[in-house]
């Protein structure tokens, strides 16, 4: 298989596992721990905006390369491998995955606040 094939199934799968993730965080059999961290990492991975946009170079893919496939497989190994299976093969059946607009409102937050930090440390620098 090329590479481009094998980079389109590893996303595909990473997908699937993040949709599992989410699945896993609506569960209450999971502990509390593996729940708040699943829906940060789940928040993040469904946020249409990025906390490093994708237009800056090299950085910018570097969420989408490294940080949520970390994110997520920290997330697993809290979640109990039963409940995970579980929600793992109800993941691969599902259709909709939903977006995080909460999440893309912390990110939006995230931005104007060193957006406002950049423009008060430039105005006391002059």
């Amino acid at each position: 298989m090329s590479p481009i094939g094998r980079l389109k199934r590893w996303a595909l799968r990473l997908k699937v596992e993040v949709y599992a993730l989410y699945l896993a965080y609506k569960d209450p059999r999971v502990p509390w721990y593996a729940r708040a961290f699943a829906a940060v990492v789940v928040g993040y991975a469904f946020s249409p905006i990025d906390l490093i946009p994708d237009p800056i170079p090299v950085f910018g893919y570097l969420d989408d390369l490294v940080i949520i496939p970390l994110g997520v497989a920290l997330a697993i190994r809290m979640i109990p491998p039963q409940i995970l299976a579980e929600c793992r093969e109800e993941a691969r059946d599902a259709k909709d995955r939903p977006v995080s607009k909460m999440a893309a409102m912390v990110v939006v937050a995230v931005w104007i606040s060193l957006a406002a930090l950049a423009v008060w440390l430039v105005a006391r620098a002059f």
